[in-house]
């Protein structure tokens, strides 16, 4: 357990969460049936802490990111999120205008640092415009503050009157990074926000994030499909699957000692650095596709998948569990099964 465990200031707690969409069809828009985009998650996320969220595409990662900046109503469930005078608040049950100071304290950077802009602003418009309509800055005060927020994120004030199309793709995701800081967040939603750049740039802009973190003490909720810049900038790791955790824990645990098998076929998947370990296990390749989360298997969503299956697994859904040292799985068998992890 990670000392920021330990401390035990929850700044998010989520139980029981669900995002169900219709699926509607026909002139009277008749409903046929729903796609369980989340399907009762349940985790906390500690305060100071960066939270990695993994899982193949279509598992419900961003819809999850997206409930907790409550740009989606859940169909059920709570998220239960500590403000930073201490209270507690559901922001499940909010209104849009209940929601609005804790949309200044929960903020998001996006994956695609070209869409996410828009591209008749200046840079000036796009990070100033929280500041406009939150705290009423204006004018003098309002070039001041986002040539600061320029600075800390390594560009240079010169840039305020410039277009984002005169950027490169890097330079662009600062921007957005600068965009998210400008209310002085508590909690940011990073979804995918490395995926789109070239590496040597994630790598800067991984840097960038670490640093603004201890710097402003946020707290990240970190939406990725990279195994290994998860590994690197993520204190704890939760597995998704079709809608569903399958497996949380620390980083390190996690990745040198899985316990769920989609969770192994994951790691088996993390690239070696090293060229002579490259070929020394051989990588697990998962038969079929991810499940339809419009018409799950029964029983476990993972089944038709796993190396692992029995009976039991086609029929009952395995809860998520605590199997030790504040390990969870939603597993049978966990405790029996001896699954590898990432090789040294």
């Amino acid at each position: 357990m990670s000392e920021i465990q330990e401390a035990g200031k929850i700044i998010l707690d989520i139980r029981g969460l669900r995002m169900h969409f219709p699926i509607t069809k026909g002139f009277l828009n008749r409903q046929v049936g729903t796609v369980k985009a989340v399907d009762d998650v349940n985790f906390s996320l500690y305060q100071g802490e960066t939270l990695g969220l993994v899982g193949e595409s279509g598992c419900g990662k961003t819809t999850l990111g997206r409930c907790v900046l409550r740009v989606y109503r859940p169909t059920a469930g709570s998220i239960g999120y500590t403000s930073g005078n201490g209270a507690v608040v559901d922001l499940s049950s909010l209104n849009n205008r209940e929601l609005k100071p804790y949309r200044r304290e929960i903020r998001m950077i996006f994956q695609d640092p070209q869409s996410s802009l828009n591209p008749r602003l200046t840079i000036l418009d796009i990070v100033g415009e929280p500041l406009m309509i939150n705290n009423g800055v204006r004018g003098k005060e309002l070039e001041d503050r986002v040539a600061g927020l320029l600075r800390r994120v390594g560009l240079r004030p010169e840039y305020l009157r410039r277009y984002p199309h005169a950027f490169s793709g890097g330079e662009r995701q600062r921007i957005g990074i600068a965009r998210a800081l400008a209310l002085n967040p508590r909690l940011v939603v990073a979804d995918e926000a490395v995926s789109a750049l070239d590496v040597s740039v994630q790598a800067q802009t991984l840097n960038l994030l670490q640093e603004l973190q201890e710097e402003f003490s946020l707290t990240y909720l970190f939406v990725a499909h990279n195994l290994s810049v998860v590994q690197h900038v993520c204190s704890r790791v939760a597995v998704m699957y079709v809608g569903r955790l399958m497996e949380l824990a620390d980083t390190k645990e996690l990745y040198f000692n899985p316990k769920h098998p989609y969770t192994e076929a994951l790691m088996s998947a993390v690239p070696k650095p090293d060229p002579r370990l490259r070929n020394r296990s051989a990588r697990i390749r998962l038969e079929g596709e991810v499940a339809d989360p419009a018409n799950p298997p029964p029983g476990c969503h993972f089944h038709p998948r796993c190396r692992y299956t029995q009976e039991r697994c086609r029929t009952e859904i395995p809860a998520i569990r605590d199997i030790g040292g504040g390990h969870l799985c939603a597993c049978h068998f966990a405790e029996s099964l001896n699954l590898k992890g990432v090789e040294l």
